[in-house]
């Protein structure tokens, strides 16, 4: 277990690497001239020496690369061009915001769509299968913008059952910050139960065809034993490396549905820093967006390989 934790730990470290060698190719190389970028195309040549030289972006890119990892290895993500504040006073509360709406989106959506593809593996070939199927693919096929569109106008506007800001100004309790999270919640559900529970669904057939069920049945174990000790355990590791994968996809999709619901999370702010040219608020984000998705896969990995040592014994 310790080698395999070793290999899966070396690997999540030189994947962050790439990624800030990416995201700093991307938030620096690309835009040209930073100090230009932001003042505008008809700010004088001075003035645009000078914020370049106060930003730093004046000096070698090899330079500010050095300078910007020394930073984030103190977790200093630099100041905002925008405001001059911390980068982390900038996204700390907007990336809070949007832990808490995956959270509770990921908290529905887990036992929901592993219970759905359980029942429509258990009842294949059943009406509720197909309805479970269908419902599945017409769900994940729509982006999340979509779907959360058609929330705000059904149940936000003709209904008028949940309101359509998800963002406060006030202090309020948490029973009304759960209710008007209600729509961006179910948008996120609809769109990523489909992959859950197609996954768990294609699990269980295949546990329920194997040889050691075949087994066990033949051993006379009731049909409830058999599907907890032998098909759910073997039937859930590739469903936990969806929910894994999803967990990175589910911050990444947050964007759409915090723009329409005017929610204060970091998607919406990444959004503010690409049209404010804020690039170190951006890049910021963004590697934040890529270290979720990292530790969200390398605790997949590991919960799979306690419930199934032969995936780390392979891996050695």
């Amino acid at each position: 277990m310790l080698i395999f934790l070793i290999r899966r730990i070396g690997l999540a470290i030189v994947t962050l690497f790439l990624l800030t060698i990416i995201v700093f190719a991307l938030s620096n190389v690309l835009p040209g001239n930073v100090g230009r970028q932001i003042m505008g195309p008809f700010a004088p040549q001075k003035s645009v020496d000078e914020l370049n030289q106060r930003l730093g972006t004046d000096q070698p890119l090899y330079t500010q690369y050095i300078k910007r990892m020394e930073g984030y290895a103190h977790l200093d993500l630099g100041k905002s061009y925008k405001s001059r504040e911390p980068v982390t006073h900038v996204i700390g509360s907007t990336f809070l915001n949007s832990t808490k709406l995956a959270f509770l989106a990921l908290l529905i959506t887990v036992p929901l769509g592993i219970l759905g593809g359980v029942i429509a593996a258990l009842r294949r070939g059943s009406l509720i299968d197909r309805s479970i199927v269908v419902f599945s693919l017409a769900g994940s096929s729509l982006p999340e913008f979509v779907t959360a569109s058609f929330l705000v106008v059904i149940f936000g506007l003709q209904l008028a059952w949940f309101p359509v800001i998800a963002s406060t100004g006030d202090v309020i309790s948490p029973a009304e910050q759960l209710y008007r999270l209600v729509l961006p919640i179910l948008a996120l559900v609809l769109v990523y139960f489909g992959y859950i529970a197609r996954m768990a669904r294609a699990g269980v057939i295949t546990a329920m065809e194997a040889e050691y069920t075949r087994t066990a049945f033949l051993k006379g174990l009731p049909r409830g034993v058999v599907i907890r000790r032998h098909v759910l355990r073997n039937a859930l590791l590739p469903t936990i490396a969806v929910v894994a994968t999803q967990t990175g996809y589910l911050f990444g999709g947050l964007l759409a549905v915090e723009l329409i619901f005017n929610y204060n999370g970091l998607g919406r702010e990444l959004v503010r820093a690409a049209l404010n040219k804020d690039l170190p608020v951006l890049s910021a984000g963004v590697l934040l967006i890529g270290v979720v998705y990292m530790v969200a896969t390398l605790l997949g990995d590991i919960l799979i390989s306690i419930l199934n040592p032969r995936v780390r014994l392979g891996d050695q």
